[in-house]
């Protein structure tokens, strides 16, 4: 779920010191004392005490009203709080709508952020990169796909680039509903050009590839990032990985880690996985030591692949029983990639009585 983006001082929820200025020191801060307690009709009178004498509330008690309401789902109190300020024409109006639509786009009340979109507009409000991003991963979030894509046409025309966590939320939403085509089409839309997102877009369209199986345009895409000039990272070089175990691909595997140590790309429990499950899977036990030794195990074992990389693969079974292990009672062994392995060798044995000589 996207969280709700309230900028202020102490985070979301409250808890932080609200700064105030000596002379509005007792009203705000008994009013934010009862919002606090969900005590809202107390809060409420001396909300409207304060807006309707000369005391300026500040945007971080206003905010922290708002969150107050929020978490008690008073969403058409937290709408009048905001038509109230902006009634009076603070100079922070800008920032509380902005909070108003990821308070209403956080808790999928999709109709309510349209609203004070509206109202931003109607009042000549700039929606800045931020709020515009938020908008597209509410609708990724709570909308269907057609209202997400409209959601993306509307940042495209204000002339606003689309930023990583709402291209993210985008992508999630395509892998749940199974469309790969589409995230592919997304993707290109962006622009695979894009520097400042790193390898999230080329690492997506790679994904939408392997989730199919397509090989031959998964590795076609691979060769045109390098030729575009970004360099493969460790969740480039697993979602290759995964398609080709997932495949029974042994030597493309092969090569594959082989390519990843002449980068210097170091593999993590997912690289590890893809090996181990492959070789055992096609009866090759004898022979996985000889492909581990390409790899650079003296790390201790992490997971540092993109998640959204799980959503379409799972995760293997290696993968989850050393994750298992990691969280268990076992965890404050010093545990290495190559005891972990012996470990999943060894149970392997037991349950299925061959030998594997690793």
């Amino acid at each position: 779920m996207v969280g709700c983006r309230i900028r202020k001082r102490g985070g979301v929820g409250g808890s932080g010191d609200v700064e105030l200025a000596p002379g509005e020191m007792t009203m705000p801060s008994l009013m934010l004392l009862y919002a606090d307690k969900a005590l809202f009709s107390e809060s409420r009178a001396l909300w409207l005490e304060i807006i309707n004498s000369s005391v300026v509330p500040g945007a971080e008690v206003v905010l922290r009203l708002m969150d107050a309401y929020l978490r008690a789902g008073q969403f058409d109190e937290l709408a009048r709080v905001v038509r109230e300020v902006a009634s009076r024409d603070y100079e922070f109006c800008a920032e509380i709508y902005s909070a108003a639509v990821s308070c209403f786009g956080s808790a999928g009340k999709l109709a309510m952020m349209e609203t004070m979109l509206r109202e931003m507009a109607s009042k000549g409000i700039k929606i800045d990169s931020l709020t515009g991003n938020a908008f597209v991963e509410y609708y990724s979030a709570f909308g269907s796909l057609s209202d997400m894509e409209t959601a993306y046409g509307r940042l495209k025309r204000s002339r606003l680039l689309i930023e990583r966590g709402a291209i993210r939320s985008m992508a999630r939403a395509y892998i749940s509903k199974r469309k790969f085509y589409l995230l592919g089409e997304f993707l290109r839309d962006v622009g695979l050009g894009r520097r400042n997102v790193g390898n999230l877009l080329w690492n997506l369209l790679l994904l939408s590839y392997a989730a199919n199986f397509k090989m031959k345009s998964l590795q076609r895409a691979f060769l045109e990032m390098a030729e575009a000039g970004f360099s493969p990272d460790l969740t480039t070089f697993n979602i290759r990985a995964l398609a080709f175990s997932r495949m029974c691909m042994v030597w493309d595997l092969h090569l594959s880690v082989e390519h990843m140590a002449h980068q210097r790309v170091l593999p993590d429990l997912v690289t590890c996985g893809c090996v181990v499950d492959l070789f055992l899977e096609r009866r090759l036990g004898r022979n996985l030591s000889f492909v581990l030794r390409k790899m650079d195990l003296n790390g201790p074992p992490r997971v540092s692949t993109d998640p959204l990389v799980f959503e379409v693969f799972g995760k293997g079974d290696f993968h989850s029983s050393a994750e298992a292990l990691l969280e268990s009672k076992h965890r404050r062994r010093n545990w290495a990639y190559s005891s972990l392995i012996s470990m999943y060798l060894k149970k392997q044995y037991r349950s299925n009585q061959v030998i594997w000589n690793y």
